[in-house]
Order: structure tokens, then C-alpha cells, then sequence
């Protein structure tokens, strides 16, 4: 439903992810203030909304498909070294709300199974444990998302910038948000600078839960 004017404008992005037996299936979308922008399915991406040029987009397609190749590849071969039989569902919700007085608020949040496994804390760049009680695949996958830039300070950057900048550029052309818009962003990762993120837990989830 399109948001009423006192509402916050919003992005937000889902990547679904199932593993089985060393292979991976994708669904995804996003949408801008409850209007579907883009939509992914298997290897299969389009921009619903034409948030960017055609050029722009062919690359950002390019990039998406890339992204989901390699990890294909990489949980095959995680797969081949550890076995398990178990089917895992891994759940990605993020974005960015604008609120009418002009601040905003950007989220990450990460369930496997259905239940919650980490969060991301914006202000901070820093991953959080959600996991209800010890899971050393939650702690190590932590762990390791805390060592990249491309999972803390690019990310942030993302969420608060670039994502934020997207909704500032939508409030300028509506006329729903007070206060002065910043130019927007190109906008970098709609589905795909999730990328790395997703890359990282996808592997970890092959394990079977042990590390």
C-alpha cells in the first residue's frame, strides 16, 4: 500500500536463500515506499521501477548474476569438503526508513530457519549475535563478517548513505519529507552488495553448524 504523508518513506530489500545438498536457490525483491522496484528469482533479476539508466542497470545486472555464480560455486565446493543433508533457509531483510521531520534509520537483519541470527548495528558497523542460546556457526560467521571493510564500513555506508539518498531524492520529487534533499547516490547495491554478506553466511550454513 503506498505510504500516506505521515508515514516514513521506505527501501527495504529481502534475499531468501535455500541450500540443499551443495546447491543454492534464490528469491529476492525490493521495494520503494510499498512499490515494487526489483525482483529476483533464480538468476534472474529486473528492475521493475527504473531507479536507474538502462546502461547502469545492464552493469548492476551483470554484477547480481556474477555474484550469485560464485556463490553457487563456493557452496558446491564447501559442500564437496562437508557434506550434510540438511536443507537451510537463510533469510536477508535491510534498508532505510525517512522519516517527515528528516531523520532517517537504517536496518540489517539476518533469521536462519526462521529464526533470528544476527543483526547488523548501523551507528557502530558491528554484526550482534540474535541467535536464542550458543550456535558456534552463529559466533564464527560473526566473527568473520567483522573482519571485512565490505561487511562493516561499506555496508554502513550503503544503509546510511546511499539507501538514505535514494529515499531523499524520492521525497524531493514528492514533496513528502521537510528539509533539504542531498543529491542521491548512484545506487550500488539494490540486491547484489549484499553480495559478500551473502557469499560469507551461505558458506558458513554448508557446514552444517560446525566450525
Amino acid at each position: 500500500c503506498p505510504a500516506s504523508p505521515a508515514a516514513p518513506l521506505a527501501f527495504t530489500m529481502l534475499q531468501l536463500t535455500r541450500v540443499y545438498k551443495g546447491n543454492s536457490v534464490f528469491r529476492g525483491n525490493a521495494s520503494l515506499n510499498g512499490q515494487l522496484s526489483h525482483v529476483l528469482e533464480g538468476n534472474n533479476v529486473t528492475q521493475v521501477l527504473p531507479l536507474e539508466s538502462p546502461d547502469a542497470w545492464a552493469r548492476r545486472q551483470d554484477e547480481v548474476i556474477a555474484y550469485l555464480g560464485n556463490f553457487r560455486q563456493l557452496v558446491k565446493l564447501f559442500n564437496k569438503e562437508r557434506p550434510t543433508d540438511f536443507t537451510h533457509h537463510l533469510c536477508c531483510h535491510l534498508g532505510c526508513r525517512l522519516y517527515p521531520n528528516g531523520t532517517a534509520q537504517s536496518f540489517y537483519e539476518v533469521t536462519l530457519n526462521r529464526t533470528a541470527f544476527l543483526s547488523f548495528h548501523v551507528p557502530s558497523a558491528t554484526w550482534e549475535r540474535r541467535w536464542p542460546g550458543e550456535l558456534p556457526v552463529a559466533a564464527f560467521a560473526q566473527q568473520q563478517l567483522m573482519k571485512y571493510p565490505i561487511t562493516t564500513q561499506d555496508l554502513q555506508y550503503f544503509l546510511n548513505t546511499t539507501c538514505v539518498s535514494l529515499l531523499q531524492a524520492q521525497s524531493a520529487r514528492t514533496g513528502l519529507v521537510s528539509g533539504r534533499s542531498r543529491t542521491p547516490l548512484v545506487l550500488g547495491l539494490v540486491l547484489g552488495s549484499l553480495g559478500l554478506l551473502g557469499m560469507a553466511l551461505g558458506i558458513f550454513l554448508c557446514t552444517g553448524g560446525s566450525c
